[in-house]
């Protein structure tokens, strides 16, 4: 081959290179076009920094490329080196145009500004659970709601209710457990806390559905995290099925209830149900079919998704640091010892006796971030640190930056229960379960929950994982792929 035809060769490479990088660069401007186009000057001239990603999808295949590898924290970083650490990024994520914050000042600044902010969750995780759920309400509606359940989930009065349900039914799984060798102890953990949350919506009702519900909420939880493709094949297809079936046991359970309400006049309440079904605001208006429905999914879903691997999580890390169980171990001993003579089971009084346990629980939550981020969506413009939040766009707050940020906690990856000790967190730089208004109304619940199934499980029970170096996944939250494959053991005296 001549020096003339290397030389025509060249030229039409160059040429076709130089066309796909138009093409590339046509693409990548897409959602700029799209979704600035229509801005203020001044507010475009003051977007954070960022990049909008490719027409449609955005930075999406990105988000899930790292979430599926072996470091999710790469989406981040990738983000962080290439435009600084500015805390502050623009970016399209779950179909739309998107501020990422990563900030504790920031983050805090948004979840408590309820004027200018409202929920702004991925269209997958509204249509899965329930546009009349807390995570689509109103502040105003929100704010009622939460008044009508939070003490029948949180209160006082209520956990001390819940803490023999919840104990009596942890020393029987621990023991059953023990004697079934080989098992899944995330999955027995999700149906052990599933149990508890059916039981305090739901009562004795819900014996016979809590399996077929519980598999059907293990399927629509993929699809909460996921694109909303609604075709075959597609995790969000899948989970709009499992919403369907979920609605129709409910419903059934919902008219059920009132069947028997009417038959019994004057009974008194007695489950989360009955306080839905009986609430009514200032004009006397009830809540419909609907809202009960949507309240009860994401309870229901909530109520047991955090509770069963954060359980999981604490059991496991403390397992794997024996210093550490040790100390939270002597801990549980010495509240056995001093328990009142003739006391049977724990009482609220033990519980807060539980200091170091507490400390091993929040480690937990903040090394794991079981929820990793959540979502707001702008009112009206909003100025954030100089960078303006155009109204519409929506807000990812990513809460995983801010629990391993080594400025807040020195050798963030390590599992250290004791870095608590002397440790008041700087405000926004702890928010496993959010904060503001709409701070997750199960909280206290859930480090109940996970409190008493470590007080048995440390004095009486070991776990011999058969995997210890089984890779993880992360979507829709942090786990073990063979679901942390195992045996409990009973450790003799």
């Amino acid at each position: 081959m001549g020096f003339e035809e290397l030389g025509g060769m060249s030229y039409y490479v160059g040429i076709l290179l130089g066309l796909v990088l138009v093409v590339k660069w046509v693409l990548k401007s897409v959602n700029l076009w799209i979704y600035e186009r229509g801005l203020e000057k001044e507010t475009r001239e003051s977007l954070p920094p960022g990049d909008m990603g490719w027409p449609l999808v955005g930075n999406m295949w990105a988000f899930l490329k790292a979430f599926k590898s072996t470091d999710p924290d790469a989406f981040m970083s990738h983000i962080v080196r290439r435009y600084g650490p500015r805390g502050i990024y623009k970016s399209f994520m779950f179909g739309n145009p998107t501020i990422i914050v990563t900030t504790p000042e920031a983050c805090r600044k948004i979840l408590f500004a309820d004027g200018a902010f409202k929920p702004g969750w991925p269209t997958a995780t509204m249509e899965l659970v329930g546009k009349k759920s807390f995570a689509g309400i109103s502040y105003e509606e929100h704010k009622r709601l939460r008044k009508l359940t939070a003490a029948p989930v949180n209160g006082h009065e209520a956990l001390s209710i819940y803490m023999r349900y919840i104990e009596t039914n942890v020393v029987s799984a621990l023991e059953k457990w023990s004697q079934m060798g080989r098992i899944e102890f995330l999955s027995e953990l999700r149906g052990l806390t599933f149990k508890i949350i059916m039981y305090i919506f739901l009562s004795s009702e819900s014996d016979e559905v809590r399996e077929p519900l519980e598999k059907e909420y293990t399927v629509l939880n993929y699809g909460v995290r996921a694109m909303a493709i609604n075709f075959p094949g597609f995790v969000y297809y899948k989970g709009l099925k499992a919403r369907k079936n979920i609605v129709v046991i409910l419903k059934a359970i919902i008219n059920e209830r009132r069947k028997k309400r009417e038959e019994t006049q004057g009974m008194t309440k007695k489950d989360m149900l009955d306080a839905l079904l009986d609430t009514e605001d200032e004009n006397g208006k009830k809540l419909n079919d609907e809202e009960i429905i949507d309240t009860l999914v994401m309870y229901l879903n909530a109520g047991h998704e955090s509770s069963g691997h954060m359980t999981m999580w604490s059991t496991v890390l403390l397992q794997e640091n024996p210093e550490f169980l040790q100390k939270a171990k002597e801990e549980q001993e010495k509240i056995v010892k001093n328990m009142p003579p003739g006391q049977k089971g724990l009482t609220l009084k033990e519980y807060r006796q539980m200091e170091y346990l507490s400390k091993v629980i929040d480690e937990a939550l903040r090394l794991v971030t079981f929820s990793g981020m959540t979502f707001r969506e702008a009112k009206r413009d909003y100025d954030l640190k100089g960078y303006t939040i155009p109204k519409g766009w929506k807000v990812m707050l990513w809460f995983r930056s801010l629990h391993h940020n080594p400025e807040f906690y020195p050798d963030p990856k390590a599992f250290n229960p004791s870095r608590w000790d002397d440790l008041v967190p700087k405000a926004g730089t702890f928010l496993p379960f959010g904060a503001g208004s709409r701070l997750c109304p199960g909280n206290d619940l859930a480090k109940l929950e996970i409190a008493i199934f470590l007080h048995h499980f440390l004095l009486k029970y070991k776990f011999e994982r058969e995997n210890p170096e089984c890779p993880l996944m992360y979507l829709p939250h942090p786990r073990p792929m063979d679901n942390c494959l195992g045996r409990i053991h009973k450790i003799s005296k």
